[in-house]
């Protein structure tokens, strides 16, 4: 008989309470919700480690003690020459405090109080940047980060959220797929041009050489005094010396005046 009271009891204290245990990096702010008595709410000690008994109508909100990462979509956001461009923005934070954060903000703390502010700040940043130095120049996406870094910084302890901003970007800005299409043919039309150019020079240079080689050649051909028809003979005899010379590769037979040429089959 003592053994089934024991039970029974038991029953009745296992019904009648819950066990909350955090994981590690985590904690766990307990909020009381008594049935008769007291005034419950949130209790000012969390749970930190270990297994903790509580009544069953304590419910317990599981919070993050470790930096956690937020992304957010950022699509349309004008720069200031009117063209909307993307960003997929990223912002890690860290809670300080999970009692103060849950008691005064709620478990939904991020979406109630920091994500539209976020955005806004986003926007108005950008607004301050054309679209070429927003898309190409990291110059201007580190500009538009500090200032949306010290922005948030200066919204979150004037708001009071027990948070620590770990790091903040804006990421890469992504621009209309018109636009990358565009820059695409602008890169092409530059390239064929720039191609172009180097083959008209190849061909100026190529016919400058020949100019001068023949400026050289009738410089050459006055200073010795020769007709023009003299000049191609010289220059046909150094040829022939050339291909059929000592050095040449080839053995030449020449005529000369119509004589026909007699071979010597006998031998």
């Amino acid at each position: 008989m003592k053994s089934l009271s024991a039970m029974v009891l038991l029953a009745l204290f296992t019904s009648a309470c819950s066990m909350k245990q955090p994981d590690a990096g985590h904690e766990i702010v307990l909020v009381e919700k008594p049935l008769i008595f007291g005034h419950g709410g949130v209790d000012p000690e969390p749970v930190k480690t270990g297994l903790t008994i509580t009544a069953w109508t304590t419910d317990g909100v599981d919070v993050s003690m470790q930096p956690q990462k937020f992304e957010t979509e950022m699509d349309d956001t004008m720069t200031s020459d009117g063209v909307p461009i993307q960003f997929h923005a990223i912002m890690i934070l860290q809670i300080t405090d999970s009692v103060n954060l849950i008691k005064n903000f709620g478990p939904q703390w991020y979406e109630n109080n920091l994500v539209e502010q976020f955005k806004t700040m986003v926007r108005q940043a950008v607004r301050k940047h054309g679209m070429n130095e927003t898309a190409i120049s990291t110059t201007a996406l580190d500009a538009i980060d500090e200032e949306i870094r010290s922005q948030l910084v200066a919204f979150i302890s004037s708001k009071g959220l027990p948070l620590k901003l770990v790091t903040m970007t804006v990421g890469r800005a992504n621009p209309p797929d018109a636009i990358k299409h565009q820059r695409i043919e602008t890169a092409a039309q530059e390239q064929r041009s720039n191609t172009e150019k180097q083959k008209k020079l190849a061909e100026d240079q190529r016919r400058m050489a020949e100019e001068s080689r023949a400026a050289a050649d009738n410089a050459y051909r006055e200073a010795m005094h020769l007709s023009p028809e003299q000049f191609i003979q010289l220059k046909t005899i150094e040829m022939e010396i050339e291909v059929c010379g000592p050095n040449g590769k080839a053995t030449c037979t020449f005529l000369q005046n119509g004589v026909a040429p007699v071979f010597n089959l006998g031998k």
